[in-house]
């Protein structure tokens, strides 16, 4: 028998092509999982390739139900259903105040929501139905502590956090023994990416009912002296 946690498992990486998404495919393909990494940049998702041997890429528009839709197809046609969704999608844009809050870039947050909104409903069926079901999404402290100039920010964040614990609660109806959903809290993606690789595959190998619906702050490992 193997050690690797998610030996045998699928793992879709959704947003994959930041720092954080390159660290949380080489821990997950590390562990044993077969990685699908999803990304808009075709040339940024062929560096990952090159960066992280194994990974299988797609490019697709997650804003777009249709684009999910036809991605999961792809995804099941060649290994068949998940075990993981990842959601990495996002990226920051300031204001400065209530007023400065734009319409741009509350456009631009949304957009990320709806990638988490279109995933998880196509996803969802192979996470309750495998025997290991995991979703791992990224919030930010900005959501306990909001500031006016990360409103848009903040709020939109703020959906998606109660949109991943809403999952969970659906994973404790569904599947309470297999299934989990958890949200990792941090500053900045900046810092932590490799530990958010390691505690990710550690989902794998801690009872679901002891991280489904957990918020779980992620502090940046502390630097070494020289």
């Amino acid at each position: 028998m193997s050690d690797r946690p998610l030996d045998g498992r699928v793992v879709l990486i959704a947003g994959a092509t930041s720092a954080s998404g390159e660290a949380v495919a080489r821990a997950t393909i590390a562990a044993g999982a077969t990685v699908v990494a999803v990304g808009t940049r075709a040339a940024a998702l062929e560096a990952l390739r090159t960066a992280v041997p194994g990974v299988t890429t797609h490019t697709c528009d997650l804003s777009s139900r249709a684009d999910v839709t036809a991605l999961a197809s792809r995804v099941h046609a060649d290994l068949g259903p998940v075990d993981g969704l990842v959601h990495l999608v996002g990226g920051w844009r300031g204001g400065g105040s209530i007023a400065a809050q734009s319409d741009e870039d509350w456009d631009f947050f949304d957009r990320a929501f709806r990638t988490l909104r279109n995933t998880t409903r196509e996803f969802v069926a192979d996470l309750v139905a495998s025997p290991a079901g995991r979703l791992a999404f990224v919030s930010s402290t900005a959501v306990d502590s909001p500031t006016a100039g990360a409103a848009n920010y903040a709020a939109a964040k703020a959906a998606s956090d109660t949109w991943v614990r809403a999952v969970a609660q659906g994973f404790s109806t569904d599947a309470p023994e297999t299934a989990a959903a958890t949200v990792f809290v941090v500053g900045a993606l900046a810092g932590p990416e490799n530990r958010l690789g390691g505690e990710i595959v550690r989902l794998w190998a801690t009872p679901p009912a002891e991280v489904n619906g957990a918020r779980v702050p992620l502090a940046p490992l502390p630097r070494m002296n020289p």
